[in-house]
């Protein structure tokens, strides 16, 4: 009786855990956002409780949204893949891709920027609780051309610099490599990966790493190591733990840190698109910083935002539903409490006011919004 009992319940759970995973909204992607959308022990998550996100870096969640390819996230095969989170902006060949093969039985993809963030700069060297770095010095320790402690900070340190980076194609990457190729354009290229984005090669002492925690780990495992992750992984405020970055060289402690007040006064005031053809190309949703866009001249400056990818239109309504549900609180401010507790910054009002306005409320009557029932008739991501 006992074990019928017991494989009864089972059978009971399992049919239960099944139904959860098909009615979830499911997703995944960039790592730099993943503690800020599922939540930690301590800080609450961001999405909505029916929503998962799997953690696995830009390139893949990419991927898996741009072709429904479920096992870039790591879901089973045949499951929807429903949004995506990337800090890397989508590519013209990418677009191109997808409005060409998908557009017409998907629908129109859409790209907005969720939070601001920083990029920080985590290191660990005994004796050292107060490193503060310019452009050109995070390029010599990225470039593999400044190789010990001593050479970084002008004593007769011989311990060697390791370097921690990420492994695959990572939007994190991508945000560093905009700053590194602004400051020095002939050691770096913007790129999400960063065997790509750095120009020479890589030190065989170095190690690359597959997340935003697996950075953190391997920066805290050894001495003499530095890397770069997003800013709730580590303490923000606390220079033993996280270089202060200016562009040009300040006066010892006065660098900004990766704070979010500090990315917050980098970031600025972004501009939302303003015209019919820029509203409706998802390219012009993204503000891009340092090489190819603004370069910050006040606050902390490896700074960007982390996007999410959505379709305009779903085959199931309780997807389109739960989406335009949740992007609704994101961008009315009812998220502000949660987005601040995690260390990244909240759009301007003004530019999140315009995301809704295009892509929830049709306000320009340019059928744009998410779910709009004449554009989404008979077509719609599975």
């Amino acid at each position: 009786m006992f074990k019928r009992t017991v494989i009864a319940a089972s059978l009971v759970a399992a049919t239960l855990a099944s139904a959860q995973s098909m009615a979830a909204v499911v997703g995944g992607g960039a790592t730099l956002p993943e503690n800020l959308y599922n939540g930690t022990s301590s800080l609450p998550r961001l999405l909505p409780a029916d929503f998962s996100y799997t953690g696995v870096g830009s390139g893949g969640g990419k991927t898996a949204f741009l072709t429904n390819a479920a096992a870039s996230i790591n879901q089973p095969a045949g499951t929807n893949v429903d949004f995506a989170g990337s800090d890397s902006v989508l590519s013209a060949s990418e677009l191109s891709t997808y409005n060409s093969s998908k557009a017409a039985t998907w629908g129109k993809l859409v790209q907005i920027p969720s939070v601001g963030t920083s990029v920080a700069i985590p290191y660990k060297k005994s004796g050292v609780t107060n490193l503060q770095l310019t452009g050109a010095q995070l390029c010599g320790v990225f470039s593999g051309t400044t190789t010990t402690w001593g050479q970084l900070l002008g004593t007769a340190d011989t311990t060697p610099i390791k370097v921690i980076y990420r492994s695959g194609s990572s939007g994190t990457t991508e945000l560093l490599s905009r700053f590194l190729a602004d400051s020095c354009p002939s050691s770096f290229v913007v790129s999400s990966t960063f065997t790509t984005a750095n120009v020479g090669s890589e030190p065989a002492t170095w190690q690359a790493v597959a997340g935003s925690a697996d950075v953190v780990n391997a920066v805290n495992a050894t001495d003499g190591t530095i890397g770069y992750v997003s800013p709730d992984y580590v303490a923000t405020s606390n220079n033993a733990v996280v270089a202060r970055v200016s562009k040009n060289a300040m006066a010892a402690g006065t660098a900004p840190l990766p704070t979010a007040a500090n990315a917050r006064t980098a970031l600025g005031t972004a501009v939302a698109p303003s015209t019919a053809a820029d509203r409706a190309d998802p390219s012009k949703w993204v503000p891009i910083f340092n090489a190819g866009g603004v370069v910050p001249t006040s606050g902390y400056p490896i700074v960007g935002y982390t996007n999410l990818l959505v379709g305009q239109c779903y085959q199931t309504a309780a997807d389109a539903t739960a989406i335009r549900s949740f992007l609704t609180d994101l961008y009315t401010g009812a998220k502000a409490a949660t987005i601040a507790q995690h260390s990244f910054v909240s759009l301007p009002a003004a530019y999140a006011a315009e995301i809704k306005k295009v892509f929830l409320d049709n306000g320009y009557n340019e059928g744009t919004n998410i779910a709009n029932a004449s554009v989404c008739n008979g077509i719609g991501r599975l």
